[in-house]
């Protein structure tokens, strides 16, 4: 009789154990069904496709203007043959140079209009086969003499920029581009600033090109967190 009631004990222990393990197998799988669920949400909310149509180059290059800005930008760049054209017509103080969809990466750079003539200086004589250095110099000369124009001292140049030339079609965000920002002050120095000629940390503002006509305070802000 006791071999019995032993036997019928032991049985109940299994059925409760084997019923423990079961739902705690299930609402493990369950876990990780609801983990994968959101993480494939996530990925589907954040699909880059490439920058394939001229819509999707202009509302990713204007992403280098200030928001509010956009709608009004001119946007002006170079097409898939390469010919440099007006993209888009604009009526405000600001005019993006698109990515050049002919380059690796994603570079948009948005700017003041009234830096449009040294800008475009700059082009003309790159297109001239002149080499980073002689485009400096020339400038850097046509500027002291007062032939080239830059502008109101604090004009200031917006760069959108990364290594990859996919895009968000929900936000626009190009994938890994970071933002960082210039403010001409041409002929300014260290010293007639206050601002170091090297950045004291990533974020803060510098100085670069010290005494020439391209001064200008350097600000590259931390990268945005990625989720």
């Amino acid at each position: 009789m006791n071999k019995i009631i032993s036997a019928l004990v032991f049985t109940g222990i299994m059925i409760s154990c084997n019923s423990s393990d079961k739902t705690k197998t299930t609402t493990e799988t369950s876990s990780e069904a609801e983990v994968v669920a959101d993480t494939t949400s996530a990925a589907l909310e954040k699909q880059f496709v490439p920058i394939d149509t001229d819509e999707a180059l202009i509302a990713t290059s204007l992403m280098a203007a200030p928001k509010e800005s956009r709608a009004g930008c001119k946007v002006i760049g170079y097409n898939k043959v390469g010919e440099f054209v007006t993209i888009k017509e604009g009526d405000n103080e600001f005019i993006v140079l698109a990515d050049d969809p002919n380059r690796p990466g994603f570079h948009a750079a948005c700017y003041h209009k009234d830096l449009e003539p040294f800008m475009a200086r700059g082009r003309e004589l790159k297109a001239q086969g002149k080499t980073a250095t002689e485009i400096f110099e020339i400038r850097e000369e046509e500027v002291k003499s007062g032939k080239l124009a830059m502008g109101q001292p604090g004009t200031t140049l917006h760069i959108y920029s990364g290594s990859n030339n996919m895009y968000d079609p929900q936000t626009f965000k190009v994938e890994g581009a970071q933002y960082r920002y210039v403010v001409y002050l041409p002929f300014a120095t260290s010293e007639s600033t206050g601002l170091p000629k090297i950045p004291l940390s990533s974020n803060h503002p510098w100085i670069m090109n010290p005494g020439t006509h391209k001064a200008h305070i350097m600000i590259t802000p931390l990268p945005e967190e990625t989720e």
